[in-house]
């Protein structure tokens, strides 16, 4: 069975409620046939009867919820918990209602602060910020987070290389250059991802141009320096660097330029140096390599909210929802 299939086994088999809010968008509508076809997860999708009806045609969607939040009957009690979540930052009744009915970002997010959901996916249509913005200001970061970040899970075909061609590259979504002990954070976070995820043992390389001195530069330092802080802070984690990506993934590389690590040419995740690299490294891997990449997914908030690469498909969408299922059960 591969990835994305156990993924969807598993959302399957502990169904949870998953907000939609981009109702605007064809896309959305598309997935949201296959999840309640596939039995995945409960639906939420948020929109006017008008983007509703404009959207969907032609689509089976009858088993989802569809919520207006200009008209929801919750609308007032998300309004005055959201102006006691932001009260310090000045939040009044209209600004609240403005953004609960205008950006339907902040009513999912709303949803799930008050446990009328379990995640949200967006992000099909919209920025990354103007997907997290209201996940950070509502839902918050989870107990002890030190970072939010973000990873793809790529599934590359005929590969065998990492857990049978499956990766986590992170960060590939949100942190644009991040300092040693940030990169630290991601690497840990990203391990645990991995293995909520695919069930199996993760591997950690740090990436960079250089392999185990190959190379000196300030850049190659931040990397060896995460890499220390990372050994100290979690000891646990299997986990090693600096490594060029060959290095990091192909046995015979490995065993040539870093024969003494026992992370070489094993690594299944891959902590990228900074935001440039993660998310050209991701894309090469999708569109040369027809690998399935499924994300922006995120660690650190208190409940799972995901984002979707704008380029995203019908598809991508339901593995996210799946994925963010599976989060929602842990």
């Amino acid at each position: 069975m591969g990835f994305i299939d156990a993924v969807k086994a598993r959302a399957k088999a502990d169904r949870k409620t998953i907000v939609l809010p981009e109702s605007m968008d064809r896309r959305t509508w598309e997935a949201a046939e296959k999840i309640l076809k596939e039995g995945i997860a409960n639906l939420v999708i948020l929109g006017t009867p008008e983007e509703v009806a404009e959207n969907s045609k032609g689509l089976d969607v009858s088993e989802a919820v569809v919520i207006d939040p200009n008209t929801s009957d919750k609308l007032q009690a998300y309004i005055d918990q959201f102006v006691e979540l932001r009260k310090k930052k000045g939040m009044t009744p209209e600004e609240a209602k403005k953004l609960l009915t205008t950006d339907y970002m902040f009513y999912a997010c709303m949803m799930v602060k008050m446990g009328d959901a379990d995640g949200v996916v967006s992000g099909a249509c919209h920025s990354t910020a103007n997907t997290l913005r209201p996940s950070l200001q509502i839902v918050k970061t989870a107990p002890g987070t030190k970072l939010v970040s973000a990873f793809f899970v790529i599934v590359v075909p005929d590969c065998e290389y990492g857990e049978n061609g499956t990766f986590i590259f992170g960060d590939s979504g949100l942190n644009q250059n991040p300092n040693p002990e940030e990169l630290a954070a991601i690497a840990a976070s990203s391990a645990a991802s991995f293995k909520l995820l695919v069930e199996k043992e993760p591997k950690v390389a740090m990436l960079s141009h250089s392999t185990m001195g190959s190379a000196k530069h300030a850049d190659v330092d931040k990397v060896l320096e995460a890499t220390r802080i990372a050994k100290e802070e979690y000891p646990e984690l299997k986990l090693d660097g600096e490594f060029q990506f060959d290095a990091a993934v192909v046995p015979s590389v490995g065993q040539s330029k870093a024969p003494d690590s026992d992370i070489a040419g094993q690594a299944n995740v891959l902590i990228f140096p900074d935001l440039d690299a993660g998310n050209i490294g991701y894309k090469i891997a999708q569109r040369l390599a027809k690998a399935e990449a499924y994300g922006p997914i995120t660690q650190g908030i208190a409940k799972p909210v995901n984002d979707l690469s704008r380029g995203c498909s019908a598809d991508d969408i339901v593995g996210v929802v799946a994925i963010t299922a599976v989060q929602a059960q842990a």
